[in-house]
């Protein structure tokens, strides 16, 4: 399933264009660490967390785990574990994934720049909640969580977010992705 996602919107399962945030500096095909770009391309959902306090575990087809206070995410380029979950606390760089905001309550893990992470490529690359006002992320996708929850519920383990116009994601497309569908990233 390909969720087509731009910065007007993102198309739900059910054909309704829902409301969504986008990085700060919009969406486009070159991303680096810090510059609050959502990257353009065909990103899989990897894997599903959720907040258990919060709610409970979300119906979808996808891999799904809680997260606890202990949970971050690494984003030092310098660091060997950049882009990776991380067990707090640690010494480099990170996002805490326990947050009070309720943002990171549910978190669809995209598949960006994981396979293997290149420094500084940009990193914590999610689908989550999005703030009520729908203001700018730091470079995710972020939905109202109602939308969120029928989104994943509909996802199975194909889904991916197909993020910006056509030539934004064949410039910023997994050339693995691109390849698999007869297309190639322009050099």
């Amino acid at each position: 399933m390909r969720i087509r996602v731009s910065e007007q919107g993102v198309e739900l399962p059910d054909g309704r264009i829902a409301p969504c945030a986008v990085g700060r500096g919009g969406v486009r095909g070159e991303k680096r660490e810090g510059d609050g770009v959502t990257p353009a391309g065909v990103w899989p959902i990897r894997r599903v967390l959720y907040r258990p306090d919060r709610m409970a575990a979300p119906r979808t087809d996808l891999p799904v785990a809680p997260i606890g206070p202990q949970d971050g995410w690494c984003d030092d380029p310098a660091d060997p574990n950049y882009n990776e979950p991380v067990t707090l606390p640690y010494a480099a760089s990170h996002e805490e994934m326990w947050r009070e905001d309720g943002l990171y309550d549910l978190v669809g893990v995209l598949g960006y720049n994981d396979d293997p992470p290149e420094a500084g490529r940009g990193s914590a690359i999610f689908v989550h909640v999005a703030r009520p006002d729908y203001s700018p992320t730091e470079g995710c996708v972020a939905l109202a969580l109602p939308d969120l929850l029928m989104l994943l519920e509909q996802a199975g383990p194909e889904a991916a977010l197909h993020i910006g116009s056509e030539r934004a994601v064949l410039n910023g497309a997994d050339p693995a992705i691109a390849a698999s569908e007869g297309s190639q990233p322009e050099e």
